[in-house]
């Protein structure tokens, strides 16, 4: 090493031990400068040497970072000049990027390739959504960062690793992504358009989209996965079509909610416990019995992909809304509604009078016979 670099680590215990706030900014930013200008010919033992001056004064300039402007400014620029260089002093670089300053943690949280798989998986657990997101838009990300980020559940973490090439993700973390994508459009191309996304999570992800998501992820689709997701819509169109018109019996069913009603056991429970197990057929016949209203009536009300024609009989039987939501997603063999469809309907819910409901389901009733 030269002797100006000799005379300048040379500077740092007297920094130390004077503590010197401006003489420790000062030496600080020059041991940075001096190891940048031949940081690709140190060795193992140089790098070392710089690593334990450099984290000394550090820990110096922190304590009064929190109070001090200059001091931020400092650490921060001493990051954004450390983060690209790959050998960087390695304690230094995992003090900067457990920093609570997101301008002092961000530039070696998203760059630095010093900071190992357990170091990222650390930081992802425990510090906030701005560390998170220099984390989410690594070059490289393994499964292990990625189901770290994705556990904490922001979804501007969610959308950064979507839209991050380089990120893989693991079957736990698509799945995790694809739920929160039912409420937010963004996510749902982002991770949608996705080369590595199991097919099966792409089918689910299409059933719960809107027709403006699907033509939105047709429109952004790499060639090769062009046919697969126009493929995917149809089969998923085609799939609530069928489940809405299947041919059923009710008559069973009929016979059975009879018999509830003639033991005094047919209520708005009841109807709950039918719609939430799926029970399609019983839960047409509770609600027709409970609505004043007949099998005839409520089927095709059932079938519809609207749901505005279903809140009629609903609110003819003045239904809490828990039940009503119920009878909603009953007309699906599996899955559930958008959250936003379900927050629609609520609101059109609340707007229907129970006496226009009656009316209107009476009116429908004469017309059906």
């Amino acid at each position: 090493m030269s002797t100006a670099g000799l005379s300048i680590i040379d500077e740092v215990e007297s920094a130390i031990r004077l503590g010197s706030a401006e003489k420790g900014l000062e030496t600080a930013r020059r041991v940075t400068d001096l190891f940048l200008s031949s940081a690709g010919s140190f060795d193992d033992e140089q790098i070392a040497l710089f690593d334990d001056v450099l984290e000394r004064l550090i820990g110096t300039i922190e304590l009064r970072a929190l109070a001090d402007m200059d001091a931020r400014i400092a650490l921060a620029e001493i990051s954004a000049q450390l983060a690209p260089v790959a050998q960087a002093p390695p304690s230094v670089i995992r003090r900067l990027a457990s920093n609570d300053e997101i301008r002092i943690a961000g530039p070696v949280l998203q760059e630095s390739a010093r900071l190992d798989d357990g170091e990222l998986v650390k930081i992802a657990s425990s510090k906030g959504e701005p560390h998170l997101l220099a984390i989410a838009g690594r070059w490289w990300l393994k499964e292990i960062v990625t189901d770290a980020l994705l556990a904490r559940r922001f979804p501007s973490v969610s959308r950064r690793l979507a839209a991050n090439p380089g990120a893989r993700v693991s079957g736990y973390g698509f799945a995790a992504m694809v739920g929160q994508a039912e409420a937010d459009p963004e996510l749902a191309v982002s991770v949608g358009v996705r080369v590595d996304l199991p097919s099966e999570l792409r089918r689910r992800l299409l059933r719960s989209a809107s027709e403006a998501v699907r033509a939105r992820l047709l429109s952004r689709a790499p060639p090769h996965l062009f046919e697969e997701i126009q493929g995917a819509i149809a089969a998923v169109t085609v799939g609530v079509d069928r489940e809405m018109s299947a041919v059923r019996d009710f008559e069973g069913a009929k016979r059975a909610i009879a018999v509830l009603k003639a033991t005094g056991q047919l209520n708005e429970t009841a109807l709950l416990g039918f719609a939430k197990q799926r029970r399609y057929e019983e839960t047409a016949a509770a609600l027709a019995a409970l609505s004043g209203s007949t099998v005839e009536v409520i089927r095709p009300l059932m079938q519809s992909l609207r749901e505005d024609g279903l809140l009629v009989p609903c609110k003819a039987a003045q239904l809490s809304w828990e039940t009503t939501s119920a009878v909603l997603e009953c007309r699906f063999a599996t899955g559930a509604m958008k959250p936003a469809d379900l927050a629609r309907a609520q609101g059109n819910y609340a707007r229907i009078a129970a006496e226009n409901a009656r009316r209107t389901l009476r009116f429908w009733q004469v017309r059906a016979s």
